[in-house]
Parts: structure tokens; sequence; C-alpha cells
């Protein structure tokens, strides 16, 4: 991440222009930013961390209740790239990007699998990471996605309103 919490790689469609650029209307916190870590275990705890570090310094007003599904997002996304990814990608991407509105987080690596979300089984102790990412995104009024790169991989994003979805 640069100054200016920019990185390298594409941004995310629809991501407002960065504080800093230029972008009539931003706001101090709208931003993208990107970090790698290596596909090892102890990188899900530091994502997460970053990530909510990341929030604070900024100071984006995301209730509590989002920042929480947002951190558990992050570190089922980066646990995923962990377990599933690393044989064929042993570094992978965090991206965080900031709207006036919404926050998205996506996870990038460099294996061609594209996950789905698997139906829960209670006989299971694992494997359901996406689906918990899926709903946690749905319940928050949110949306997610799993698409190709360029390079082959694949990143895996959720977007996130600032603020909790009303109840039904």
């Amino acid at each position: 991440m640069d100054k200016h919490g920019r990185g390298p790689g594409p941004r995310p469609e629809g991501a407002d222009a960065p504080p800093g650029t230029g972008s009539a209307g931003s706001l101090p916190y709208e931003g993208v930013w990107r970090f790698t870590a290596p596909a090892v275990d102890v990188s899900v705890p530091r994502a997460r961390h970053a990530v909510r570090d990341l929030l604070l310094r900024q100071g984006v007003p995301v209730s509590d209740d989002v920042a929480q599904g947002l951190l558990l997002i992050v570190s089922e996304l980066v646990t995923n790239a962990v377990r599933h990814a690393a044989v064929l990608s042993p570094t992978l991407a965090v991206e965080v990007a900031v709207g006036a509105e919404w926050v998205r987080v996506s996870v990038e690596d460099g294996h061609p699998y594209r996950p789905t979300a698997l139906e829960a089984d209670p006989g299971r102790t694992g494997g359901r990471g996406l689906l918990l990412v899926s709903e946690l995104t749905r319940e928050a009024g949110g949306a997610c996605d799993v698409q190709r790169t360029a390079s082959g991989g694949k990143v895996i994003w959720a977007v996130l309103p600032l603020k909790p979805a009303r109840p039904r």
C-alpha cells in the first residue's frame, strides 16, 4: 500500500476514485487498499486485523454488526485461499475498497478452481465457508461473487452496505 491507500492491481468495478485523486465529492474514508500475504495459516488473523485496523484508521463509518460480518468474511475467504489454493498460489491478495455507502473486500489467488457454496451438512465439520459468506452478505443487504482473473486465478468478493440492512 502506498500513502494514498492504493496498491497494485485492478480496482473493483464501480469503485469511486480514492482520496487525493481529484474526485469531486469524495469522502475522507473512501479509497482502495491492497496488500499481499503468504498463503499460510498465520495470514488469516493478520488479514483480519489489517482490515479492522484499516477501517478504524480511515474512520470508515461502519456499524459494529457490519464490521463484525465483514471481518468474518475476510477470515473465511483468506482461510479458503490458504487451505485450497496454496498449492498453486503461494501468495494471496486482499483488497478493501470503500465507497460513500459500501465496503467491499476481496481475496485473490492464482488457483484456477472456482469454488461454489456447499449446502449445510451437519455431518461435516468444514466446507461451509462460502455458504457462510453468502448468508452474511445476503443478511447485510450486500452481494458476493467469484470471478476469474486475467492470469487464470480467481477473486472472491463481498460488498456490504456501511449501515446494516433494515429488519424485514
